[in-house]
């Protein structure tokens, strides 16, 4: 017979008597069901919800300078880590600088270029319908308990991000016509923004020879710069066509669609939605030490140690002049999330929450704490509070399981690193919208996933992760990934060991 819900060994008796008082299961604790099922149903978690039709091809359409490459780059990052579905940018840039190369001549002094040649726009399709063609297989899971692996339904989608200006109405059907072939549908993208300071931090960003260059080169490398913008605006046709299926995002606060259908799709539209263009850094930081970090015991709701309390006033001293003032020494507004559970609400306690006036005359409290249940560690199940040398006595083949395939290891009526990266998306739509600097205390795991998300590290190995405690971790997003920084709070101790158990 199979103990019901799960095939693992007879529960330890605190486990039974928690069942029996109604805490995991209405079942009586001795109670274990006999069910005549040879041929058992696999279950797991779905690590996309792509089909063999969800072959997507999103063009990106605007001026330079727009935000067009960083969206399609965060963008392919969120449709594969979230949802597996692979992702490819290719940018029509690269591949004209390519060709220019072999040709022999080079850019302008000013880093500037014409738009891409013909040969390099064909190539880069030529590129697509390959990468399209190759085709992209199930991924096989190895089924619970047994060594045999099936293909697992629905990962079989890609998304091409097609990064270039395509400016006109003739070259954008043009372009429909060349991709027909591949039986992808096309989503344009077309981002405008009349904002002329962000125009300028844009093409700061994109052109590494400004970040050298003295003030006066600065000045004229960003005339010329601005020069062949005005030249491409005098071409430039910005997407109305009924016929086709697209995206017009304007100012980052407007938002257009037109025939957008489909899963894929529609998350693509709720991801622009959100998405801000103003790269403010994140903070990301586990809480301080906690009782059962100290005594090795995974999950639970334990309260800080005296070490952690240590840590926590530390952090409200770092965070006051590293968080809340700007480049300047000026106050900036701020924002704090914490989970629900109580040691990282206590780790933060200590951050103040004054009123600051804002530069448009609006009030701030600054980082008034917001918790989430979506940022709770990872729920162990039946294994919450323990240690994992008792897992390993109590439940061996868990203990075994767990060592085969951490990522895709679940907990016995628990949770699972897929089941966490599902967990989270709502959290880095959150994210993507934020304005102001943002310091999430959470936990290992949950750490883990949005390190991963953030630094475009393939989501297989969230679970590899170093996140330390007494640790801050800045990301910042640029225009070409993510810059990371790490700062140590407090000195470790020597012969202490901090956080003995790991997720």
């Amino acid at each position: 017979g199979l103990l019901c819900g799960h095939s693992s060994p007879t529960l330890p008796l605190v486990r039974r008597e928690q069942m029996a008082a109604g805490q995991g299961t209405s079942m009586p604790s001795s109670a274990k069901v006999v069910v005549d099922n040879p041929y058992p149903q696999a279950w797991g978690h779905t690590t996309s919800f792509a089909t063999r039709s969800d072959k997507l091809v999103c063009v990106m359409v605007g001026l330079p300078a727009r935000g067009k490459s960083y969206i399609a780059r965060r963008l392919a990052q969120y449709l594969s880590f979230f949802y597996s579905t692979p992702c490819r940018v290719f940018d029509v840039l690269t591949y004209s600088r390519q060709h220019v190369d072999k040709a022999g001549s080079k850019c302008d002094e000013n880093g500037t270029m014409e738009e891409p040649s013909q040969a390099a726009v064909e190539q880069t399709l030529a590129d697509i319908r390959d990468w399209m063609h190759e085709g992209h297989k199930a991924k096989r899971r190895r089924t619970a308990g047994t060594s045999e692996s099936t293909y697992v339904s629905g990962e079989f989608g890609a998304v091409a991000m097609y990064d270039a200006t395509n400016l006109t109405m003739e070259h954008r059907s043009w372009l429909a016509d060349q991709l027909k072939d591949i039986g992808a549908k096309l989503i344009f993208i077309e981002t405008i923004c009349s904002d002329e300071n962000r125009i300028w931090r844009e093409i700061s960003a994109q052109r590494p020879v400004v970040a050298e260059a003295t003030s006066e080169e600065k000045i004229r490398i960003l005339e010329a710069f601005g020069r062949s913008i005005l030249k491409l605006e005098s071409a430039y046709e910005p997407i109305s066509e009924k016929k086709l299926s697209w995206i017009k995002v304007v100012d980052g606060s407007q938002i257009a669609m037109n025939k957008i259908r489909g899963f894929l799709p529609s998350r693509i539209a709720q991801f622009l939605m959100n998405l801000n263009l103003d790269r403010r850094p994140f903070y990301l930081s586990r809480h301080g030490q906690s009782e059962y970090n100290r005594l090795g015991k995974i999950g639970g709701d334990s309260d800080l140690t005296e070490h952690g309390e240590e840590y926590a006033t530390a952090l409200a001293k770092w965070v006051q002049s590293n968080i809340k003032v700007g480049p300047d020494g000026s106050p900036q507004a701020a924002r704090l999330w914490t989970s629900s559970m109580r040691r990282t609400i206590n780790t933060a306690r200590h951050i103040s929450h004054e009123q600051i006036d804002r530069p448009n005359g609006s009030e701030w409290i600054q980082m008034r704490p917001k918790r989430f249940r979506n940022l709770d560690e990872i729920y162990a199940g039946l294994c919450d509070g323990m240690t994992y040398e008792e897992i390993a006595a109590q439940f061996p083949d868990e203990a075994k399981a767990r060592k085969t395939d951490k990522f895709e290891y679940r907990y016995p009526r628990g949770e699972s690193y897929t089941d966490l990266i599902s967990r989270l998306e709502p959290m880095a739509h959150e994210m993507e919208r934020q304005r102001e600097p943002l310091l999430i205390v959470a936990h290992q795991a949950i750490l883990r996933v949005i390190y991963c998300y953030m630094m475009d590290r393939p989501r297989e190995t969230c679970y590899e992760v170093t996140i330390p405690l007494n640790t801050v971790i800045k990301l910042t997003p640029t225009a070409t990934g993510c810059l990371e920084e790490r700062f140590d709070i407090i000195p470790k101790r020597a012969g202490v060991e901090l956080d003995p158990a790991s997720h």
